[in-house]
């Protein structure tokens, strides 16, 4: 059994986050990192944690309408606006009544800002069967085209190694 990480990711930042997520899953379990397009529809029986994540965009989690708006924005080249998490999980589905996961997101760090993806993602599964292991956890970036703000790679290692400690990796049938 593994964990399986899927990321969505435009400029980077999420990427990086959910990389240093799956170094911290890897201290004591074998961990598959994906980008959501590359993600599986049906995640199977192997895993046993299933850690998503994405960019808060207009509040929430991104569709494809926001996905555009930030590639307008950005005005440089960014990972292309394909499918998106919000896609992706209307159609997951598993095959292990098992499977356990976490949800976390990037956002902007400014002052009082609402919304938050991770709550999203984390519904979402819900709403798919799969049993949340954390609550949703957001990791702050300096800018759309930023990088992460100081100490939170090494903050989601961390978060990775504590999901990684507290899923206890069913055994058996």
């Amino acid at each position: 059994m593994h964990a399986l990480v899927v990321y969505q990711s435009m400029s980077g930042n999420t990427r990086r986050i959910a990389e240093a997520v799956a170094e911290g899953l890897g201290s004591t379990m074998e961990v598959r990192l994906v980008e959501v397009a590359a993600a599986p529809a049906v995640v199977g029986d192997d895993v046993a944690l299933l850690v998503v994540g994405g960019p808060t965009h207009a509040f929430g989690m991104g569709r494809g309408p926001t996905r555009q708006s930030v590639v307008r924005q950005a005005g440089g080249p960014l990972v292309p606006a394909g499918r998106g998490l919000r896609e992706w999980l209307v159609g997951l589905r598993t095959s292990s009544p098992r499977l356990g996961s976490a949800a976390f997101d990037t956002r902007v760090v400014k002052p009082r800002t609402p919304g938050t993806a991770a709550r999203a993602v984390a519904r979402r599964l819900r709403a798919a069967g799969v049993r949340m292991v954390a609550p949703a956890q957001s990791f702050s970036v300096t800018g759309a085209q930023g990088r992460p703000a100081a100490g939170e790679l090494e903050r989601a290692r961390r978060w990775g190694e504590t999901l990684a400690a507290v899923h206890a990796v069913p055994s058996g049938p």
